[in-house]
Parts: structure tokens; sequence; C-alpha cells
């Protein structure tokens, strides 16, 4: 939880709830979005909503693949193609921030091609899958074309293990040009409101081991969602179509409260982890005694203390990075993710008509958001489908009991407070909204009717 703004993280996005359930101000969410162009008005324009404003590029393919730029990597067909270590470059000396010890790493790289974003954006977030086997590890980075042809440095996304033994994994502080900036997972234009956007993308991955070894992590799925979504205080409404309810498990993260504190203070922040783990065991994933056994017996639900431990970005210091919960999600065998935005809840009955959930990341008031009994300067539950009459079924994991975790929060506002950018807090103040960002976990190898429900939504697969 946290009462104060806090622009150099973006806690408010793993945080459950705001000072609002206690009735004090919700805090100001700090980089939801980075638009915020003058001239936001109170109501939205239907005519510009039908416009997307969400472009995903990704390297899935073997023939994805082969379009980069190898050096001492090489590229690995099969069932799930990818990067992996072939001869390494070399070797460096990574001093970890976070343990302040310091080792010797093997590494090798993959460059891809610039892509041309077809929306060109003022935020970018990378997002990747990937097996990082015991004493390897990742890293990720964007360089960014500016639409004046200039360009972004090579900004570090993520420094990435599924683990926690050989590195800590970390987001990077403090990394701009003075035009954009790094906040957490997410690349956002400094100022929108000149006009300046990020025009194409093109990303790079370290891939590290321990020298000396075969090891090699092997990257399956590199991506970028590049978005400039129009300030916006409510949203058109959508006209229900699809009535289905998938039966996804129920989690609370409020069982958890004070577990585990040195992961962002124990379960009343894992709203982001504790809704990875619902839809993951949606899609069979399962974890081992083996590797629960670091979990205290006594406590009940220990696969969720075990989602918040590995999401758990030690630089934000919150489990709610987005792309790390992907990562997470998509070292469960046959599972793939990806961080992205969606334009409507017809996007999202969509997916739920072919079997997908998705989780979705919104900040509301107490008084905006009928049922929920709290507000939240940023929180993350799952969609898990819809009433005959259009309402939004969610597992909402900031419930006293898994009992309880299944809600039904009406249609129209929950549409706004998703899909908004532009918001009033508790003070009065204008604060930031998601714009539709949500998490999507689904089969390495779907369906026909998955895979068109997915394109359909601008997720290549």
């Amino acid at each position: 939880m946290t009462t104060a703004e806090q622009p150099s993280r973006r806690r408010v996005l793993a945080a459950a709830v705001a000072a609002a359930v206690a009735g004090g101000p919700a805090p100001a969410a700090t980089a939801a979005t980075a638009a915020t162009a003058a001239g936001a008005t109170e109501t939205g324009d239907a005519g510009s909503a039908a416009v997307r404003s969400v472009d995903h590029r990704a390297w899935i393919t073997y023939a994805d693949w082969r379009t980069g730029a190898v050096q001492g990597t090489r590229v690995q067909a099969g069932v799930r193609p990818g990067v992996v270590i072939a001869d390494p470059l070399g070797s460096v000396d990574y001093t970890d921030p976070h343990t302040r010890t310091t080792a010797a790493w093997e590494y090798a790289t993959w460059t891809s091609p610039v892509r041309a974003l077809a929306v060109p954006a003022t935020e970018v977030i990378a997002s990747w899958n990937a097996d990082t086997p015991a004493g390897t590890w990742i890293q990720v980075e964007l360089k960014g074309t500016y639409s004046d042809g200039r360009g972004t440095p090579w900004y570090v996304m993520g420094r990435w293990a599924s683990g926690d033994q050989d590195i800590r994994r970390t987001s990077v502080d403090g990394q701009t040009d003075g035009r954009s900036s790094v906040r957490t997972d997410t690349l956002a234009v400094d100022d929108a409101s000149t006009g300046l956007r990020v025009a194409a993308v093109r990303l790079r991955l370290t891939l590290y081991r321990r020298p000396g070894t075969d090891a090699t992590p092997t990257v399956w799925r590199l991506g970028a969602t590049g978005s400039d979504v129009p300030d916006r205080f409510t949203v058109p409404a959508s006209v229900p179509s699809v009535a289905r309810e998938l039966v996804v498990p129920r989690y609370s993260q409020e069982i958890h409260r004070g577990r585990y504190p040195e992961y962002d203070n124990g379960g009343e922040a894992w709203c982001s982890p504790t809704s990875s783990q619902m839809i993951i065991e949606f899609w069979g994933g399962r974890l081992t005694p083996e590797q629960l056994a670091w979990v205290d017996p006594s406590y009940s639900d220990p696969q969720v203390c075990h989602a918040a431990r590995f999401t758990y970005d030690y630089q934000y210091g919150g489990c709610g990075n987005w792309p790390f919960n992907v990562a997470y999600a998509a070292t469960f065998a046959g599972l793939q993710g990806v961080v992205t935005r969606l334009g409507s809840l017809a996007d999202l009955e969509r997916l739920i008509a072919a079997g997908i959930p998705a989780l979705t990341s919104q900040s509301f008031l107490k008084t905006e958001l009928t049922g929920a009994g709290y507000g939240t300067s940023g929180h993350l539950m799952t969609v898990i489908g819809f009433t005959a009459q259009g309402d939004v079924i969610a597992n909402d994991p900031f419930s006293a009991d898994d009992e309880a975790v299944r809600r039904v929060y009406r249609r129209r506002e929950f549409e706004n407070i998703w899909l908004r950018t532009r918001r009033h807090d508790a003070s009065g103040r204008v604060a930031s909204g998601s714009g539709g960002v949500c998490y999507l976990y689904f089969p390495a190898l779907p369906t026909a009717r998955q895979r068109e429900a997915l394109t359909a939504v601008g997720v290549p697969v």
C-alpha cells in the first residue's frame, strides 16, 4: 500500500487498495499513462474510439527470430522456436545492486530489426517469455525512434531470471534522455502535448550464463506494445454481445496479509501475482511440492506466496511489474503471455467467448464501482465472464477469503474505470487511469478459435 505519490516507482499499480478503503484520500497514480496533453475533456469521443490506439509487435516464429542480428546466439527451431547462447562473445562482471555481489558472466546478444509502429506511441511496454535455468539470466533493452527521426538510447526494460538465486530480477531507475523516460516497466514520452511520439522500436536481448557451462536461457517470445490512448475521463459505452463464464480458481490476496513482508509488505499488495496465479491454474499450471517447500506449511494457498516471490521486482519494491508477471506465467509448461492494451469490453468479450480470461488494471474511488467496497490507486483483477445483461464477472483478489473472490460488477462502471486515462482521486486532483492495460495468458499452441480471437484484439500468435 502507498499513501503518497512516488514518481520514481509505479507502486500504485501493484498496491491493492488506496487509503480510500479506510475513508482517507487516495494517492494520485503516477505513471499509468504518459498521455498528459492539454485539453483532456470530461466526455469520450465516440468517433475517435473506433480508431485503434495500440500496436503490438512481436517475435515468435522461427522466421521472426531469423530476421534479427545474432552475436554469439543462434536461433533454435522446434515447436517453440527461440534464441539461445551458441558461442559467447566474452564475459563481463555484473554487480547486483541488491546483493552487492559481483560475478563474471558469459554473454551473447540478439537484436531485432527496427519495427515501425502502426500507432506512433506515447508509451511502450516490452514483454517476454523465457526459460532461465540455474546459472543464467537475461536483459531486455528497447531503443525507440522518435517521430522527428531522432533515436532514444538503449533503455533497459528489465534484468530478469525466473529464480532469485543468481541475480535479483530488477527494473532500472533513472533512465532518460530528456525527451522520454523509463518508469519501472514503461517507456513514456515525457511531454506528449508536444506531439512527440515513438514511431518505431528495436529490441535487444542479452543472454547470460556462468562461465564454463553449457547452460543457456531460451527466449521464446519477445514483444513491444506501443500505445497512444487519447486523454479521456469517460469512454463510449459498448453493447453487450457475450454471456459466458469461465471456471477460474479463486484466490484472495487478503488471507496473505502479513505473510512474507519482504515481498512488498505481504498479501495486502499482492493483487497482481494473486490474479496471475488464478489464470495460470485455469490453464493447468501447477507448482510442485518441491517448489513450494520454502513456504510456511501453515499457510493456505502457498502458490500465491510463491507467485509473489517470483514476480517481485527488487528495484520497484513490489510485485506489480507488468512484464515480470507475464514472464512468470510463461515459466509454466505450455503457456505464453503478453502485456497489451485493449480498446473496449467488446475485445474482452471476444476473448471470453474463445475461452481466454484476462487480467485488467484499473483505478477507482469506492463510489465508482458498485459492490467493490473499496477504492484503489491501482489494482489487478481477472475478468472471467459476462452475465446475460452484459455485466462483468470478475475474480477480485481484494476479498476477505477465496469464496468471496467472485464478483459481478456493473458493465458501464467497470468499462469506464478500466479504459479511461484520466480520473479524479478522492482529493479531487486529476490522476491517471490505465487506459485498458491487461495481461493475457494463453496456450503456447492456441486453438484456431483462440488464435482468431487473439489476432482480432491485436495480439500476434
